[in-house]
């Protein structure tokens, strides 16, 4: 699912309930200005290539990928509904995952207002809302 013309910006709130498959390996969720400026990605990782319930975060800017950074707290499930929520500002995303618990990500691209919203991979959107 993409989504090219949506407003997302500094001091709302972005939540994403998805449900991944039963033979989920990963899936990635983007936020950004494109498919080639991408301020956040998301990749929830069950077994894909060297990564095992690892979650991906990366930013793409011109077309380019940035340094991965890799967090160890995975509370996905294969199979199970899970919703996690998005807020931003012009340094950080953070990411409260399912579990309560809270991640951080650089704001590479320092923006403080995206339009494109992308879901890939083996999971299934179940609900986006941004208040």
């Amino acid at each position: 699912m993409k989504v090219t013309d949506m407003a997302f910006k500094e001091g709302q709130e972005f939540k994403i309930r998805v449900k991944p498959k039963d033979d989920c390996t990963s899936f990635a969720i983007n936020i950004g200005h494109d498919s080639d400026n991408i301020a956040m990605h998301f990749n929830p990782r069950f077994d894909y290539g060297a990564d095992v319930n690892t979650v991906v975060f990366n930013s793409m800017s011109g077309g380019c990928w940035g340094d991965e950074h890799r967090d160890g707290n995975f509370p996905f499930s294969r199979g199970e509904e899970c919703k996690f929520h998005v807020y931003l500002n012009n340094e950080q995303f953070y990411i409260k995952l399912p579990d309560g618990s809270m991640v951080n990500f650089p704001n590479r691209l320092g923006d403080v207002k995206y339009k494109y919203f992308e879901v890939s991979g083996d999971a299934k959107i179940i609900g986006i809302k941004i208040k």
